[in-house]
């Protein structure tokens, strides 16, 4: 299976202090078309305010249709989202 290509690498600092910044990252690309392929391999710490920004991207996508993917999430984002009970809210591909 042939891997789709990344849309977005997360900043290794996915927290309120990096919000606004990502937000604006987030939704330039314009109407989700496809599935979206988000690099989460540098996450190293992630606050509910960098979570809110992944679940605003992830309706996004589910509205359109389509999937947002994490890809290569780091250790530190996966026990995050299974801490939350948020990992079955993406598609998390290794």
């Amino acid at each position: 299976m042939e891997q789709a290509a990344v849309d977005l690498v997360l900043p290794a600092e996915l927290t309120i202090y990096q919000a606004a910044d990502f937000k604006s990252r987030l939704l330039a690309p314009g109407p989700v078309t496809r599935d979206r392929v988000f690099d989460a391999s540098a996450v190293e710490r992630a606050d509910l305010a960098g979570l809110q920004l992944l679940l605003l991207a992830q309706r996004e996508c589910t509205a359109a249709g389509h999937a947002l993917v994490l890809s290569q999430p780091s250790a530190a984002l996966s026990e995050l989202l299974a801490l939350l009970g948020l990992g079955e809210c993406f598609t998390l591909e290794s």
